[in-house]
């Protein structure tokens, strides 16, 4: 208990400017409650679900590696948000009508900028761990004060850096880069996209899982699937309760 009444303020204290930074208001972004609830939703009985078929079906072993492939994909999607992610707005702004087209443009420092807070991030975060393990021998040494100096950044980076990365790259990959301050309907699009880049990837990589046919077939689609339903209907809910269109 005493370890928790530590945690929990730890992580808000991390959790707050992940939040400011990665996850802006403004700009054409629409808040529907309504929408909040039915994500988070979907993700726990995403998640549980997972777990479900591994428990039935599937072994210790595999529920490391999906524990593994998790952490992996939380990683790994604001990297495919960088290199696909200005390729679905390039085209996206294409495709909105011409008198529209220089709004959009003129929304685009937003999500720039936090593309930029987030390389920073990873930065810092690369240079703590190379300074970190290169100097880990010289560290066995070290006495008194020079022993506190050196463990000083070595707390700061695992009690603060390291959960400010992963609520970064949460709030990143919900918010597609803060890509909704350019059109409201612009994460929807893009988490289709991306989810689907995910799926083909982790079909070819890591293989058909275990269990029956209906089993390996929700492990693999069930997530793209349900969340590109969800999409949709966000979409929908958006034309139909906030006048917002894709072209619009």
């Amino acid at each position: 208990m005493p370890f928790l009444s530590f945690l929990f303020p730890l992580l808000r204290l991390a959790q707050r400017p992940a939040r400011k930074l990665f996850d802006q208001d403004g700009g054409a972004r629409v808040h529907d409650p309504v929408v909040d609830r039915v994500q988070i939703t979907r993700t726990v009985l995403g998640v549980l679900a997972t777990f479900a078929l591994y428990y039935m079906y599937g072994s210790d072993d595999d529920l490391k590696d999906q524990a593994s492939e998790s952490a992996a994909q939380l990683i790994m999607t604001p990297v495919l948000l960088l290199v696909a992610g200005p390729v679905i707005v390039a085209l996206f702004i294409r495709y909105a009508p011409p008198e529209r087209r220089r709004l959009l443009r003129s929304r685009l420092s937003v999500p720039a900028k936090t593309v930029g807070w987030y390389v920073l991030t990873v930065a810092v975060l690369g240079a703590t761990l190379w300074v970190g393990l290169a100097n880990i021998d010289a560290m066995e040494g070290l006495h008194g004060v020079w022993l506190f100096v050196a463990a000083v950044p070595a707390l700061w980076f695992v009690l603060w850096l390291l959960p400010f990365f992963f609520m970064a790259s949460a709030y990143v990959a919900r918010s597609a880069f803060n890509t909704a301050y350019v059109h409201a309907a612009l994460p929807a699009v893009i988490t289709v996209v991306m989810v689907w880049i995910i799926a083909v990837m982790n079909a070819t990589g890591s293989g058909m899982p275990g269990g029956p046919l209906w089993a390996q077939f929700c492990s693999l689609f069930g997530g793209p699937l349900s969340v590109t339903a969800l999409s949709l209907w966000e979409l929908r809910r958006l034309r139909t309760r906030h006048g917002v269109t894709i072209r619009g």
